[in-house]
């Protein structure tokens, strides 16, 4: 028997498992390529429409932070891979690690990768199922997405780089995935790691992207998400750019399996702290074991998301230069009430990204009690004269609280950079941690979802997680693929007050807060009279 035997049996089970969940991520993130290719075409019909609207964005190193730089304004494929070429990056992060450590340290956490192991399996045949069936599924969704640009008649060379630099990216952070999970204990963590970097990733290729072109944008080329970028689908292709990714996942790849090779099952090469004999009194209530529980995603969320802000704040002086000797833009920005309000909208446009990643922060705090069931570590608890929802409400009050608290500390820091470079730190502070706030009735009503989702419907549980995709889907290409009203009425987020450009109103809030309540109250009866696991 060799450390392989058993790989393919186990990559059978792993598409067995993962027979919904990798169809959805295929064909979403192609519907998402052809719809906003079909969306441009219909847009910009016109080469010289076209460049018009990307002269409007090139020049301006405040969108390119968000969206990156445009390499081809002559095709619709050009533009298409510049407004999702960000986000598939993450995307394709987040499905390239969260398939890995799924069949991996999950698997090892509960047990049952020992069962699988004391049958004919060698020692790195589940890492090796994992990463196949990771980087097999990344392979199928650049295919699709490069498949969805050729049929509607955009260059093959473009589409084709365009798809490969989607499977680069599932397949870097497939690695990456790998590596984390030989970390940790348990799959929280190791998805906490995974996940942080693809945000780093993030936050790296927006830096370099603000900087330009050249020697200063470095952060870029120490960014997978950069990489991705740089390849420059339908521009000037460099096609040596894949070299990159596949150089970096065979390194990543040939340490994961060093390090499982020199670790036992359950254990993670980082050593584990063993806690104190007798427990503090902190640990006496519901509560305070929550706190304990939640605190270091709370802390590695907080300081993540000041320092994205803070960049992200330091560039909206530069929106005012988006106007340049565009009369067209100059017009556009008039309209608007002139180049302070068109920071304004910049602004609000930010703080609508941060409204959505903060709710991933919400999901996780919130889908904790359903690990802790999982786990079987809810049962004790509950056997003592701690009452359901007490123990409900512990887990939840973080998923209500900690979304205020990072909104406030994104408004913070953003506000604090934008008003020092523009020499009133207080009025700004106080501005944009008001515009934050607005979006936290969107974010509990997401909560309040997967509370009830966990009440009422355990198993189904994790669907919240498409929510949120279908939030994310409107909100950033809604406009661009021209959905119906009635669809983006869908995402709450559609209705909070685009602040600091707009007025506030607080009808919609009090209406999202409402049915963020009845969520919960449904998600506590439901928690309260149901069997645990």
């Amino acid at each position: 028997m060799t450390a392989l035997t058993g790989t393919g049996n186990l990559v059978r089970l792993a598409l067995r498992l993962d027979r919904v969940k990798l169809p959805i991520w295929i064909v979403a993130l192609a519907v998402m390529t052809a719809s906003t290719a079909s969306a441009f075409e219909g847009l910009y019909g016109t080469l010289a429409e076209r460049e018009a609207f990307a002269a409007t964005i090139t020049a301006n190193p405040a969108l390119s932070a968000l969206l990156g730089p445009v390499f081809d304004a002559t095709t619709a494929g050009g533009l298409t891979a510049w407004r999702i070429g960000a986000i598939f990056g993450v995307l394709g992060g987040l499905m390239g690690h969260q398939t890995v450590m799924r069949h991996t340290r999950l698997e090892e956490e509960t047990g049952r990768l020992e069962l699988l192991g004391a049958g004919v399996v060698g020692r790195h045949a589940p890492l090796a199922a994992a990463q196949v069936t990771a980087c097999g599924a990344g392979a199928l969704a650049g295919l699709a997405c490069a498949g969805a640009l050729i049929a509607l008649a955009q260059p093959v060379g473009g589409a084709i780089a365009f798809g490969a630099g989607l499977t680069g990216i599932v397949w870097t952070f497939a690695a990456v995935g790998s590596a984390a999970a030989q970390l940790t204990t348990t799959a929280r963590a190791a998805n906490g790691i995974a996940g942080g970097l693809v945000g780093t990733a993030f936050l790296l290729r927006a830096a370099g992207d603000a900087l330009g072109e050249g020697d200063s944008a470095w952060p870029s080329w120490v960014s997978p998400i950069g990489w991705f970028q740089q390849l420059r689908a339908f521009g000037d292709e460099r096609w040596w750019v894949l070299g990159l990714m596949l150089a970096f996942t065979a390194v990543v790849v040939a340490v994961a399996h060093a390090m499982a090779a020199r670790r036992d099952i359950d254990e993670g090469m980082l050593p584990t702290r063993p806690g104190p004999a007798v427990a503090d009194d902190g640990l006496r209530s519901p509560l305070g074991l929550a706190w304990r529980l939640q605190r270091g995603m709370l802390l590695s969320w907080t300081v993540a998301i000041a320092i994205w802000s803070a960049v992200i704040g330091s560039l909206a002086d530069g929106v005012a230069d988006l106007v340049g000797d565009n009369q067209q833009m100059a017009q556009i920005i008039d309209a608007l009430g002139g180049a302070e309000n068109i920071v304004d909208t910049y602004l609000a446009a930010v703080f609508a990204i941060v409204g959505l990643v903060t709710a991933v922060y919400a999901l996780q705090a919130a889908l904790r009690l359903r690990t802790e069931e999982t786990g079987l570590r809810a049962e004790p608890v509950l056997a003592t004269p701690v009452r359901r929802t007490a123990w409900v409400a512990s887990h939840l009050t973080f998923a209500l609280v900690g979304p205020a608290l990072l909104l406030a500390v994104s408004g913070l820091a953003m506000g604090l950079v934008h008003g020092l470079r523009a020499g009133e730190p207080g009025t700004q502070v106080a501005r944009l941690v008001g515009a934050a706030l607005v979006q936290l009735p969107a974010t509990w009503v997401l909560a309040g979802i997967a509370l009830a989702l966990f009440g009422l419907l355990p198993r189904m549980t994790t669907a919240v997680w498409g929510v949120l995709g279908a939030c994310l889907l409107i909100g950033q290409l809604g406009a661009v693929l021209q959905f119906d009203q009635r669809v983006l009425n869908l995402s709450p987020f559609t209705h909070v007050p685009q602040l600091p450009a707009g007025d506030l109103t607080w009808a919609p809030l009090v209406w999202l807060t409402a049915v963020a309540a009845a969520l919960v109250a449904a998600g506590m009866a439901g928690a309260r009279h149901r069997d645990i696991a």
